[in-house]
């Protein structure tokens, strides 16, 4: 990315009120964020910033030193994505507004782009807590990142599992990646930090409000092929992780449980609109189309993506479109595209319609 753009990604990121909205609209109109930050309040109007937005902007700037960021971030032991990173996480990419920069404790990889969020009630029962951990278990054996939100109950129980079967997994906060929450998880968020990454796209030293938490499930979702809620009441924040997947295009898979219990009446209701039932961590790889990861981690490590990938992947959608077509379009041998094509169905990138045709997977 362009370094010399980070320390106001990070500073904008510290004045409430400007979003992903906001903030593309002020670099699309100044072209670089440096030139928006120290805009005047006659061009930041000119922009479409509102009145109340440009006096927190001019009142922010006499502060926040942009470059200090930087340093406060490196103090904290994290680093930070931002839209213009080529390693921002391409799921989350897809998703309507996604955060203009991710704060990142430990490291996310190429493997998270197979990644299912597991997520459910912080009052869990003994059978949510069972499930939960039997679900991360075989997610992680099957080298597919476990996604949650590092709460009490469900949320806990899917990261240990995934930890203990030594797979990856991710916790997105709802406060800075400077702080844990809830406190009693802080030498679990150490132990993600290690085997995966705390990831928030709040800035360092915000407090766990409890406006925060609704808006971060929109990440737990935007970065999961899908999201499974293994248990939680008809209120829970679980189901709102639910709704932002079932938005952004993702799956939505729900645990059946006990019609009698309160901590199930949430999961069986997505069940009745639709939800797929997960009986078993197999029903939630086959739906995915997730069976062979470990295949596909081994496949992307050792052939990273070139120029005719790329082609190719602007040439399809998920229409089916014949190899004579994409070998028209980009003017190479037929056996060089069906080679590329072969491998990037094992990279997970395309997959075969039949009849030597192909669409985005």
């Amino acid at each position: 990315m362009s370094h010399a753009e980070l320390p106001y990604y990070l500073a904008f990121a510290r004045v409430r009120g400007i979003g992903a909205v906001r903030l593309r609209r002020l670099k699309t109109h100044f072209g670089t964020l440096r030139d928006a930050w120290y805009a005047n309040a006659f061009d930041l109007a000119a922009a479409g910033l509102e009145e109340r937005l440009i006096g927190a902007l001019l009142s922010a700037r006499r502060s926040i030193i942009p470059e200090t960021e930087v340093e406060r971030l490196k103090r904290a032991g994290a680093t930070a994505l931002t839209w213009d990173d080529e390693t921002y996480p391409r799921l989350l990419r897809e998703i309507d507004e996604p955060p203009p920069v991710l704060f990142v404790k430990g490291m996310l990889t190429e493997a998270d782009r197979w990644a299912v969020a597991l997520v459910g009630t912080r009052r869990a029962t003994v059978y949510g807590k069972q499930v939960a951990e039997m679900l991360a278990e075989g997610l992680a054996r099957n080298h597919v990142t476990v996604v949650s939100g590092l709460a009490r109950g469900v949320d806990a129980a899917a990261h240990e599992a995934a930890l203990k079967a030594e797979g990856r997994t991710i916790a997105v906060l709802g406060c800075g990646v400077d702080i844990v929450y809830p406190a009693e998880h802080r030498r679990l968020a150490e132990r993600i930090a290690e085997r995966g990454a705390l990831v928030s796209d709040y800035p360092l030293g915000t407090p766990p409000d409890a406006r925060n938490f609704p808006p971060r499930n929109r990440i737990i979702s935007g970065l999961s092929l899908g999201v499974v809620v293994v248990e939680a009441d008809e209120q829970s924040g679980a189901l709102i992780t639910a709704q932002f997947a079932a938005q952004q295009g993702r799956e939505v898979f729900a645990v059946p449980g006990n019609i009698l219990n309160r901590s199930s009446r949430g999961t069986n209701r997505l069940i009745q609109n639709g939800a797929k039932p997960v009986l078993d961590v197999e029903s939630i790889l086959e739906e995915l189309n997730l069976s062979a990861v470990a295949e596909r981690v081994a496949v992307a490590a050792i052939a990273p993506e070139n120029d005719l990938e790329r082609l190719l992947l602007a040439q399809l959608s998920h229409e089916p479109c014949d190899v004579d077509t994409l070998v028209r379009s980009v003017g190479l041998p037929t056996e060089a595209v069906i080679a590329a094509l072969t491998l990037m169905e094992l990279k997970g990138l395309v997959r075969s319609a039949g009849g030597m045709s192909y669409v985005l997977a």
